[in-house]
């Protein structure tokens, strides 16, 4: 299944949830799209649910199924609760980090700025989005593109960097300082119905 490039504020509005994560996505019409999205009232089955929460996370970090069921798998087989194992993975993604230090204003420019070279890790290009980052490493931004206009515009409009991160503005320049705990991610997401969707 290809990666889903329609429109996000869609997307959001079909999974009653804010997958950019800010609630602009669903403030004007929080109601599935459509002719009949305001009148549409449908129970779901217990699959149902389940199903609806894995695309909810697989939409906002941008994974095609096959890229998150991989993720999963690795999950599953860390020590520790699979269910937040996979949460942990898919935020030391290379591009999520770049997107959380303020660096793309979404998490599809973050990708585009990964995929295009822009970005160094630890002082190395390292154009995979899907990378994954260790405690300790450092993103910093190309020397030839420190005035990309888009990040630089990304970067103007401060965005609050979570605790395990650090930022450094002016030098384009931020740290994975530790991996996250469960109450630093997004509260919305019931990460064991993804556990039951894949263990059913």
């Amino acid at each position: 299944m290809a990666r889903y490039t329609g429109p996000i504020y869609k997307k959001s509005r079909r999974l009653s949830f804010s997958t950019l994560e800010n609630g602009k996505d669903l403030a004007r019409r929080p109601y599935a799209p459509g002719a009949h999205g305001k009148d549409r009232k449908k129970k779901s089955s217990e699959y149902g649910v389940q199903l609806q929460e894995k695309q909810k996370v697989r939409f906002m970090y941008g994974l095609t199924e096959k890229q998150f069921h991989k993720v999963f798998d690795k999950a599953q087989k860390m020590p520790g609760i699979a269910g937040e194992n996979l949460l942990i993975l898919l935020e030391s993604r290379l591009d999520n980090l770049v997107y959380r230090l303020g660096m793309a204003k979404t998490r599809r420019a973050a990708r585009q700025v990964v995929n295009h070279g822009h970005i160094l890790v630890n002082g190395k290009k390292v154009d995979i989005p899907s990378y994954r980052v260790m405690p300790g490493d450092t993103i910093s931004v190309k020397e030839n593109s420190l005035n990309h206009a888009a990040i630089l515009a990304s970067v103007e409009e401060k965005v609050i960097v979570p605790a395990y991160l650090e930022f450094d503005a002016k030098k384009l320049t931020g740290k994975y300082i530790r991996i996250p705990e469960r109450s630093e991610l997004n509260s919305d997401i019931n990460e064991q119905l993804i556990v039951e969707y894949y263990n059913r």
